[in-house]
């Protein structure tokens, strides 16, 4: 039993992308390509059981190198050097390699060595104002202190 399907075509001369057809028992589908056809032949000609074979293809596994964040960390709260550590640590080498295992270890240290830098760059620059601040108000408060005392400006 042959069969033949011409695809449809759309008004601009150009072929439609859809082209459907409904098998009802296995057969063999040939597309030609010079007529614009397909073809088809019907069913298997062999009666062996029909086998399949699944491949489980591995996609490129995205390891996150965390490398902004620790730019980030490495311009802006670079205390104790851990921002520029986590940097180190998010270079893309392992990847690059195909090393994933490596990468995910590498990226895994970065990100804890990124939130160190984040929390103690935080902690220590909030530290570090409100003791300025601290500072500045006890120097103007002596200031006005020894100005009342000595009458003024002498």
């Amino acid at each position: 039993m042959s069969w033949r399907l011409l695809k449809s075509r759309e008004a601009s001369g150009f072929p439609s992308t859809e082209c459907s057809l409904l098998l009802s028992e296995p057969e063999m589908v040939k597309e030609n390509t010079v007529e614009n056809t397909v073809d088809i032949l019907g069913p298997p000609q062999s009666s062996a059981p029909v086998t399949t074979t699944v491949i489980d293809i591995r996609g490129e596994t995205a390891v996150p190198d965390h490398i902004v964040w620790s730019l980030f960390n490495t311009i802006f709260l670079n205390w104790c050097c851990l921002g520029f550590m986590a940097f180190a640590y998010s270079s893309r080498d392992r990847k690059m390699v195909g090393d994933v295992i490596g990468a995910q270890t590498y990226a895994s240290t970065a990100k804890c060595l990124n939130i160190c830098a984040l929390v103690l760059g935080l902690l220590l620059t909030t530290v570090c104002v409100v003791l300025l601040v601290i500072a500045y108000t006890t120097a103007y408060s002596m200031i006005l202190k020894v100005m009342k005392e000595s009458g003024g400006y002498h």
